[in-house]
């Protein structure tokens, strides 16, 4: 095993070369102090790995007839013993030969004295308790990698605290204003060191706005026109965000080329508010119920130069959703499907009901109730980390006012002006910070880092 040995004047930066040199996912073998700073040994994943493949391989090769007395095993040869012993248990004709090999070499037994062959049962039943213990004990690895790892992460942001609170500061405040503990711990990291707060937080703004994806215009739906259907749970406002798209494009287009589509026909006048919206409009509003249904409607509509669908909204975990996606999946034309998503959800709900709708694909979202948010941290994280492009902003109940372009500038500066009013309960203490950071895994997405910050 390439083992490799490291020393710094501290944790922290003996924690930062592992890094640089094995890789995020080292295997920490022992960290300990030694005169002059902290010592590590570590190594790589992959080595690792290699290791116990190529002793099971070995091990699984070697011949019986060069057995040794037991001896302690060795992590490895517990490892390639689940492969071994399988190997070893006797078949019917190996019991059978058992007898007439020992009367050749050896003088004939008595019947008193017959030869006892290995029972197969025994031989699975031991088999099942070495691989239980095999499990147990590489859970027990796993275990102590997790700690050690959590405790050298809580060492590390102790450093940084007291020598870089200008990164504590930026780590808090992502937190205050929603956005999860990997992606904050990722932008605190790499924020450049000896920056003063005041550009430490431009740095950090102007980081998740370059990471976050937003139309930039509106030619991509008005101009371009095509099918555009909004799903999402239901009460995340997809029937008043259909409405005030809908009123956008008569404005600018006329009435004649605008189609609406709703698939809600289960809840008892679901479809009634779209169709006096449409009334208003001067669109005839089609209800649909089954995919027959939709392909006729589009069938129709297709003259159209853009045509919206309303879905009917749901819990995330009914069946129904799978069934509605399916629905759009399998029409003839292309739907473009675009997710509300409540900005006063959290990033837990807001992240089951991303799971829940992409499985086909989606090609963007809506985020909807800005104005009844008290943060959107978790929204803004949701869009960065699976890089779903923002279409609009919907803040408001007023038809079309209350819809807007995704502006990524005045959406980090809301989401840091409302975490300054958060409550003290819900807010971290520098003291807690090293903590949560330790049991916080790193973010799976590589993000563009800022360097500017003017």
């Amino acid at each position: 095993m390439n083992i490799k040995r490291f020393f710094a004047k501290s944790s922290r930066e003996a924690l930062s070369l592992v890094r640089q040199q094995l890789g995020a996912n080292a295997v920490i073998i022992s960290s300990r102090a030694v005169d002059g700073g902290t010592e590590i040994l570590a190594v790589k994943e992959q080595d690792m790995d290699q290791m116990i493949n190529a002793g099971s391989t070995a091990a699984a090769e070697m011949p019986r007839a060069t057995a040794k007395p037991e001896q302690p095993q060795s992590l490895v040869e517990m490892l390639a013993s689940k492969n071994r012993i399988l190997s070893e248990t006797p078949t019917a004709l190996e019991t059978q030969a058992v007898p007439t090999q020992t009367a050749e070499a050896k003088p004939a037994r008595s019947a008193a004295q017959p030869v006892a062959a290995p029972s197969r049962p025994a031989a699975v039943k031991e088999t099942a308790a070495k691989n239980h213990e095999i499990e147990k004990m590489m859970h027990e690895i796993k275990s102590m990698r997790f700690m050690l790892q959590s405790q050298l992460t809580e060492m590390s942001w102790a450093n940084i605290q007291q020598r870089e609170p200008v990164k504590a500061d930026v780590l808090n405040m992502m937190l205050a204003a929603g956005f999860s503990a990997a992606l904050s711990r990722q932008i605190a990291e790499k924020s450049p060191a000896g920056l003063s707060r005041t550009d430490a937080v431009k740095w950090m703004k102007s980081t998740l706005a370059r990471n976050l994806h937003a139309l930039p215009d509106e030619s991509e739906i008005l101009e371009q026109g095509g099918v555009f259907a909004l799903i999402g749970p239901t009460g995340v406002g997809k029937t008043t965000t259909t409405a005030k798209l809908a009123a956008r494009f008569v404005m600018k287009h006329g009435a004649n080329k605008l189609g609406l589509i709703t698939t809600d026909a289960y809840r008892i006048g679901g479809h009634e508010q779209l169709r006096i919206y449409g009334k208003i409009l001067g669109v005839m509003v089609h209800a649909v119920k089954d995919q027959a249904d939709l392909e006729i409607a589009l069938q129709e509509l297709k003259h159209k130069h853009t045509i919206l669908i309303d879905t009917v909204g749901v819990s995330q975990r009914d069946r129904m959703v799978t069934e509605q996606i399916a629905m759009l999946h399998g029409a003839d034309t292309n739907i473009k499907k675009l997710l509300c998503l409540n900005a006063t959800s959290t990033g837990d709900t807001l992240t089951d009901v991303m799971n829940a709708y992409k499985g086909r694909g989606l090609d963007g979202c809506i985020m909807t109730k800005l104005d009844e948010a008290a943060t959107i941290g978790s929204a803004l994280d949701l869009m960065i980390r699976e890089k779903l492009k923002l279409y609009y902003v919907a803040n408001g109940q007023r038809v079309p006012e209350d819809l807007h372009l995704g502006n990524k500038q005045f959406l980090m500066h809301h989401a840091f002006k409302l975490s300054q009013n958060k409550h003290e309960s819900f807010a971290f203490r520098n003291d807690e910070l090293p903590a949560l950071m330790a049991n916080t895994r790193p973010l799976a997405n590589k993000l563009v880092m800022e360097t500017s910050y003017a």
